[in-house]
């Protein structure tokens, strides 16, 4: 049996994630973990993110289990959402102080930054607000195990006012456009993330679930 560990630092959406996950694999062994123990045998581990950037860091932090999230990184799949994603960068525009900047983990060189949209407008002549909440189409920018199934362009759910620029265009596994085209999942090696909530996708999400409990990277 595949035992998933969601990492539970007191930050996320966690009952929606375990229950996402659980319904797209009813077989495996789905554990909402605060114990460092149980992601290192865990054979794949979920990093889920709501909220400030410095808030998670430092709870995180705070948590314990910064090290063990750093050898699960290294050692087997992983999966960041929402925040969870931004986490894994080496720094967030989002800080505590104006002009600030909070440490990520640094497991993917950039960063992440807050949208630009003051007084831009969409087709239909409505500003763009900032955060974006809803729905929004995904561009697959490479093939990916994560996507099997998931048609090019299919929608997801996003809530967020900050996304991540990476260093390396070959980290991007996914676009969307909200004012232009910005990152929203990214894919090195044994790690997979994304901006969008797939535990709030519908049926896309938890094909992305399924897919990542299927992987082998």
């Amino acid at each position: 049996m595949t035992t998933i560990a969601i990492v539970d630092y007191g930050m996320g959406n966690l009952r929606s994630v375990a229950q996402a996950v659980r319904a797209a694999a009813p077989e495996a062994d789905v554990r909402v973990t605060a114990d460092a123990a149980d992601l290192r045998a865990a054979e794949r581990v979920v990093l889920p993110g709501q909220g400030a950037m410095p808030d998670c860091m430092q709870a995180l932090n705070d948590s314990g289990l910064r090290e063990a999230v750093l050898e699960a990184a290294r050692s087997k799949p992983m999966l960041g959402v929402c925040v969870g994603e931004q986490m894994l960068f080496d720094w967030s525009a989002e800080a505590r102080t104006p002009g600030g900047r909070t440490p990520g983990l640094g497991l993917l060189p950039g960063g992440v930054v807050r949208f630009d949209l003051e007084n831009r407008l969409q087709p239909d002549g409505s500003r763009f607000k900032v955060p974006q909440m809803g729905w929004n189409r995904v561009r697959q920018r490479r093939a990916h195990a994560l996507w099997a199934g998931i048609p090019n362009d299919s929608f997801f759910y996003f809530v967020h006012s900050y996304y991540v620029q990476p260093e390396n265009p070959d980290d991007i596994a996914g676009e969307t456009d909200y004012g232009g085209l910005f990152t929203c999942a990214v894919a090195r090696d044994n790690i997979f993330a994304t901006q969008f909530h797939p535990e709030k996708s519908a049926r896309t999400g938890l094909q992305l679930y399924r897919n990542f409990v299927d992987w082998k990277p």
